[in-house]
């Protein structure tokens, strides 16, 4: 009798994985709510996507085919008048995807339905957030790109929202003697370009800045996030309604909140990243140089801790 084999299987993915930040279902249902109403806050993208596609200015690249990540209507119609002429706009929302004019396709950031090399460009403002697996989706990125193609995103960095963060906790920490998280989390400048090179991009960049906003009161600014599709979907939040009180006494212990109004700054973090070709700059080989440092800066050579004079 032959002996039986027990294969293991792989364990099923769960609530308590710790690469789950957020509710993709929550996520997607909240963006098809919010194209009805993303038009409002279109001087906002518009600024965020104006300030990502100058980028595009800086290379004397030029692109045919553009796929175009969560543009909510702005970035596709500026692909277009850059004259690039096949451009796929792709959203988590089929109704978010459809603003963007002509074909449009409701897809996954984290699971990308394109064949390797399928585009020279592709362009995420202020899209890739909500994604759970941030270094998972930038390989498919890159894979998804033709050699010497170029990857532009734009993501909120973290300080942005923070006023309204601290807000919130101090005072459901005074209302439930606890804190829940009700702001998403967002990244830090100085992992962008590790994760990008870790995905296998070349050339990778990442830099931030602030696009300063203004409202009268701060339910405005609550008004356009919920608005743009932009409210709580963490896992870990709570489930309960929150205190009645709890929006009243967040917003007006704003620290940044006056008498013209509230000010929040969003912290913009670009990054940019080129998939691998050979006709790209490469660091040198270290001891491959010809010409000695000093003589270029015509001084003389000393060896370390030699004094000057001796």
């Amino acid at each position: 009798m032959g002996r039986r084999r027990d294969h293991m299987r792989p364990m099923p993915t769960t609530a308590a994985d710790p690469m789950r930040i957020f509710d993709r279902r929550l996520v997607r249902l909240r963006r098809e709510r919010a194209a009805a109403t993303v038009g409002r806050v279109a001087p906002v993208l518009d600024a965020a996507a104006d300030r990502l596609l100058d980028r595009l200015d800086d290379t004397t690249r030029r692109f045919s085919r553009a796929l175009d990540l969560g543009g909510r209507g702005v970035v596709a119609p500026r692909l277009r008048a850059r004259g690039i002429g096949f451009v796929v706009p792709m959203d988590l929302s089929g109704r978010m995807a459809a603003l963007s004019g002509g074909p449009a396709l409701a897809g996954d950031e984290e699971w990308l339905p394109f064949a390797p090399e399928s585009f020279d460009l592709v362009v995420a403002n202020l899209a890739l957030h909500w994604v759970n697996d941030l270094p998972g989706a930038l390989v498919q990125v890159r894979r998804c790109l033709r050699p010497d193609g170029l990857f532009l995103a734009s993501l909120p960095g973290l300080g942005t929202l923070g006023p309204l963060r601290e807000a919130l906790a101090s005072a459901e920490t005074e209302l439930r003697g606890g804190v829940s998280p009700r702001v998403s989390p967002f990244p830090e400048l100085q992992d962008m370009a590790a994760l990008l090179q870790r995905a296998g991009f070349a050339l990778p960049v990442a830099d931030a800045e602030e696009l300063p906003l203004a409202y009268r009161t701060p339910a405005a600014l609550l008004a356009d996030l919920r608005d743009a599709g932009e409210t709580n979907a963490v896992l870990a939040r709570d489930g309960r309604p929150p205190p009645r009180a709890l929006l009243p006494m967040a917003l007006g212990n704003l620290p940044d909140a006056g008498p013209e109004g509230v000010r929040p700054v969003l912290r913009l973090l670009t990054i940019t990243g080129w998939a691998p070709h050979e006709s790209q700059s490469k660091p040198a080989r270290p001891g491959s140089a010809t010409a000695r440092l000093a003589d270029a800066l015509g001084v003389e050579e000393r060896s370390a801790g030699e004094r000057a004079g001796r």
